[in-house]
């Protein structure tokens, strides 16, 4: 059995970016010929975006050859009430008591309550006196694993509130082939259970907070194999830090072209402009500098850039600081501390001089 596994799409609008994300996941799954779609929690951001989409959702979700299998996030813990449709070839579980079951493949579900520890573990007991042991067993999970350090910006926009917390020790005795979860959003992650399963995380395949930053991926494995990543050409946020140095012969708006124009049309622009310039080599002090970038990726980023770099044309010209740069030249350094050396010294005459 080949799965698709994803969760935290948080759908809002039809036709946005995380609309666009959840129909380029139905095309990777008919591409691929998987037979299972897992969405693992949170497929929509609220109860009220599930009823405002379903008609979409019905249609984008059925005609196809796999299944397509939902539980609950806690932003849409309300959304999968009893009888409601969501496409010809959907299964939602509410209870897990009440597996998917195909062929040798026994699919659980545990969605988002807001219970935690003696009221999760007795849930996990039952489901390990009752697993098919003829079979392999996958449960889809939604909640915090906490046996490592995520920031909170890790899930979302959530707060401090914590939603339905384990341990991998929890699953040590359930003897689980896989435990498929939503809820963490940054990246793709992967942990070993005890009795030999895996616990996956598969990020959040479109960015939904800043903080996600970088390429977007899925998991898509076969049953049987470890989890893999799949590379997702979806939205992201991506980080660029572009540092001037004043000593060598720079261009600086050719710099952040370079940078910048790289980047893959799925990118959001993140940009931090640092360092030094010396305003007279570069034909422009530091309110001409920012609008030229401003104009230059207005169209790739997502926010206003953040500038953090000086003007030092005056610095530059003192004897001190030539006589200090010669003599450091003279000097067998690394390059990277020679650097240091350097900026260290502009830093003491930028603050002596103000």
């Amino acid at each position: 059995m080949k799965i698709l596994h994803t969760a935290d799409i948080h759908l809002k609008e039809f036709g946005d970016d995380r609309w666009k994300t959840l129909q380029k996941l139905i095309d990777i799954a008919k591409k691929e010929k998987i037979d299972v779609f897992a969405i693992c929690g949170d497929l929509f951001d609220r109860g009220v975006d599930a009823e405002k989409l379903r008609p979409q959702i019905r249609e984008v979700f059925s005609g196809h050859k796999f299944k397509i299998l939902l539980i609950s996030g806690n932003h849409d813990q309300d959304s999968y009430r009893g009888g409601l449709l969501f496409g010809e070839n959907v299964h939602v579980i509410n209870d897990i008591r009440e597996p998917y079951i195909n062929q040798d493949v026994c699919i659980w579900g545990l969605p988002f309550e807001p219970i935690r520890g003696e009221k999760i573990i007795s849930k996990l007991h039952w489901l390990a006196s009752n697993l098919s042991p003829d079979k392999r067993n996958i449960l889809l999970f939604h909640g915090e694993l906490l046996d490592t350090f995520f920031a909170p910006g890790d899930f979302g926009d959530e707060g401090n509130e914590r939603y339905m917390p384990v341990k991998l020790a929890y699953f040590k005795d359930t003897a689980l082939d896989y435990v498929l979860a939503g809820h963490f959003h940054s990246c793709f992650d992967v942990r070993r259970i005890n009795s030999g399963g895996y616990f996956v995380y598969p990020g959040s395949p479109v960015s939904i907070t800043k903080r996600e930053k970088g390429r977007r991926k899925a998991n898509l494995f076969e049953v049987g194999k470890p989890p893999k990543e799949y590379p997702l050409d979806t939205t992201y946020y991506e980080d660029v830090i572009v540092e001037f140095d004043p000593f060598k012969d720079q261009k600086p708006l050719e710099m952040i072209k370079k940078r910048v124009m790289g980047l893959p049309s799925e990118a959001k622009l993140l940009l931090t402009v640092k360092g030094f310039i010396n305003g007279e080599t570069a034909g422009m002090n530091e309110e001409i500098l920012a609008e030229k970038i401003n104009k230059l990726v207005e169209k790739k980023s997502e926010s206003s850039p953040v500038y953090l770099f000086k003007d030092i044309r005056l610095i530059l010209e003192d004897d001190l600081l030539k006589n200090f740069k010669q003599k450091l030249d003279q000097m067998n350094l690394e390059g990277a501390h020679k650097k240091k050396m350097l900026d260290l010294t502009l830093q003491a005459m930028i603050g002596a001089s103000s």
